[in-house]
């Protein structure tokens, strides 16, 4: 499968293109960043441009977008225009209307849209929704989610954090994970209720804290948290609580715990996986190699997605614009004191 890469020399985008080269059903065929000097510098001799109409003159099948949230939106439409499937990073987009309309555009041309929430491949996270499927904790009542940092200071660009730009704050950054960590564990989000403030940062329209309710037409709910103002440093966290026992993944460090029992209430069996061989790599290499393992499993399953494939753990793009109306709808109900309804937008299928 040929591939393009938008983005192709920040953070980000390095991995991505290293992903494709060492994936052996993928090509690097093309890469496009603002400079020659930089796209050039991680081609790996793939063609390097900075023109977009030359760009998508090279014949590909899909293009990995690894952009600022706020230039997505004209990029995806033209690789849908040309009949491509696209693979973006998150947030879909800086504003719940572009991202109904890239959601739109790839339907419209019944082109795949995978969406890089890859924290659902982290062990810890994906033990979780095992655990869930399997049953071992019952009929599952409620999840509590969590994600953090310390805010501005972990930003390298205003575009990271300037709500014109970035959408918003935490919840469009640390917490957007997590909102679609919470939908992939609980099924679909319908209802939204919350509040946001900027009290600590100040930043106008990002918030450094946001906190909600989430609820699923199957009756699960939610406890969600957002931060920019976790002193401690970075961490996502979900706990899962169901009628004989519980799960709960972490990251960073990567840790899992499970308790169950055979009845509610009864004798408790306790499970912890606190994974020394990734906390030795991640010391001595960087957490750049966890993150980059799981690129790998999402370019995968992109790949098969595009296929065909059914019952795989990618997140389509109904997934990538829930995250963003959910980002959108904590702030709105914060202002209204009112609960926010959203559509049940199941499966998106091209």
């Amino acid at each position: 499968m040929k591939f393009g890469v938008i983005g192709s020399a920040g953070k980000i985008g390095q991995m991505r293109v290293e992903t494709i080269m060492a994936h052996s059903d993928a090509e690097l065929v093309a890469v496009m960043d603002m400079t020659e000097e930089k796209a050039r510098a991680f081609a790996n001799g793939a063609p390097a441009f900075t023109d977009l109409d030359r760009f998508f003159e090279t014949p590909m099948d899909a293009v990995v977008i690894s952009t600022p949230a706020h230039v997505r939106e004209p990029l995806c439409l033209r690789a849908f225009d040309l009949g491509l499937n696209v693979l973006s990073e998150k947030p879909l987009a800086h504003t719940v209307d572009a991202a109904r309309r890239i959601v739109a555009a790839a339907k419209a041309a019944r082109c795949h849209l995978g969406a890089g929430f890859n924290m659902r491949y982290y062990p810890a996270f994906s033990y979780v929704k095992d655990i869930i499927d399997s049953g071992k904790i019952g009929q599952v009542d409620h999840i509590r989610i969590y994600g953090g940092h310390e805010g501005l200071p972990k930003f390298a660009y205003d575009w990271e954090y300037k709500a014109e730009v970035s959408g918003g704050g935490a919840l469009w950054d640390v917490g957007i994970h997590m909102t679609d960590m919470a939908r992939f564990l609980m099924g679909e989000i319908t209802s939204v209720y919350g509040v946001a403030t900027e009290n600590v940062w100040q930043e106008p329209g990002s918030e450094d804290n946001a906190m909600a309710i989430f609820k699923a037409p199957s009756g699960v709910n939610a406890i969600y948290q957002a931060t920019w103002t976790d002193w401690k440093g970075y961490k996502s966290l979900v706990e899962v609580y169901g009628s004989h026992g519980m799960v709960r993944g972490a990251y960073a460090p990567m840790e899992t715990l499970l308790l169950t029992m055979a009845k509610p209430g009864g004798p408790v069996t306790r499970n912890r996986n606190r994974f020394p061989e990734i906390m030795v790599r991640e010391k001595l290499k960087s957490w750049k190699t966890t993150a980059l393992a799981s690129f790998q499993q999402e370019l995968d399953e992109f790949i098969r997605l595009t296929r065909g494939e059914t019952g795989l753990a990618i997140a389509d793009g109904h997934a990538a614009l829930r995250a963003v109306e959910v980002a959108a709808a904590v702030p709105e109900s914060s202002r209204t004191g009112q609960e926010v309804h959203l559509e049940n937008l199941g499966p998106m299928i091209p």
